[in-house]
């Protein structure tokens, strides 16, 4: 591998380790003329997948863009990058593990706030502010009241995904 720093193609690799629950590589590795140091990752790449946006323009999924707006949620609350790392990892497993090529943008927002309710409650509604277009003072308070609620049934993808299109739950017929 050529070296980030002086561009010498011959380059040694000093550790290796497992990250990601061994679904990825680390590697340290040394520059064998300026002796500097730089970490490379090896992971399996996954299929293309396709994410469509709600004005339905499709787009290369970008694993970076989730990372972003995961961090962005995120500032000045006591979540770790682990964390962030962690959802970008569970969501883009899963996504992978549909084995669909096209992913709605809003499964995708939905996850994110499947795991940021988990994580953190703020976080989490300034995430579902951006995801839900909130435009009043009173959506953000109907939002934490129901955060604030049991949810007795649970919480999943799937509902936030029915809330934010206007389905109807059909499960629920009598």
């Amino acid at each position: 591998m050529k070296c980030p720093y002086c561009g010498n193609p011959d380059t040694k690799v000093v550790d290796s380790r497992p990250v990601e629950e061994g679904l990825a590589i680390r590697r340290r590795r040394e520059c064998d003329k300026c002796h500097k140091r730089f970490t490379t990752f090896e992971k399996i790449e996954n299929s293309l997948l396709v994410v469509i946006k709600s004005d339905g323009t499709r787009e290369s999924f970008d694993r970076n863009k989730l990372i972003n707006g995961v961090l962005k949620a995120c500032e000045k609350t006591k979540v770790k990058y682990d964390d962030v790392q962690r959802i970008a990892d569970n969501i883009e497993r899963g996504l992978n593990n549909t084995m669909e090529k096209e992913i709605d943008s809003k499964m995708i927002g939905a996850l994110i706030m499947d795991e940021l309710r988990d994580l953190d409650q703020v976080a989490y509604v300034r995430f579902a502010s951006v995801y839900h277009r909130f435009t009043d003072i009173d959506t953000f308070v109907k939002e934490i009241n129901n955060l604030l609620e049991k949810d007795r049934n649970g919480h999943d993808a799937e509902r936030y995904v029915k809330e934010s299109t206007g389905e109807e739950d059909s499960t629920d017929e009598n």
